[in-house]
């Protein structure tokens, strides 16, 4: 019969390593519009988050809002779990310029 917390071997097991994830809220600013986030989602680092913000801004872009929207003044408010901002993503940012500018 062994002790407990210790293997057959005689030695203690390994130390299980729990990797906790950032919680970031994305709070949407859409003109004189504040969306608040209350949940948040659990991504590895801040450079997730940016995609994350990035993906809401040509999400809601994408989207037919009824009338004409000012694309300029809305953005993306990340902030951590502590209520800290950790970037704020303009909506036009998140447009992708194509096609021959030089004419």
């Amino acid at each position: 019969m062994s002790a407990k917390g210790i293997t057959q071997t005689g030695t203690p097991p390994e130390p299980v390593q729990v990797t906790i994830m950032p919680r970031y809220f994305f709070n949407v600013s859409l003109e004189e519009h504040l969306l608040p986030d209350p949940e948040g989602q659990e991504l590895p680092d801040p450079d997730a988050a940016w995609e994350t913000a990035r993906r809401i801004a040509g999400d809601a872009m994408s989207v037919d809002a009824g009338g004409p929207v000012n694309w300029q003044t809305c953005h993306v408010e990340v902030r951590d779990a502590g209520g800290e901002i950790v970037l704020e993503f303009p909506f036009l940012e998140a447009v992708e310029i194509t096609g021959d500018r030089s004419h």
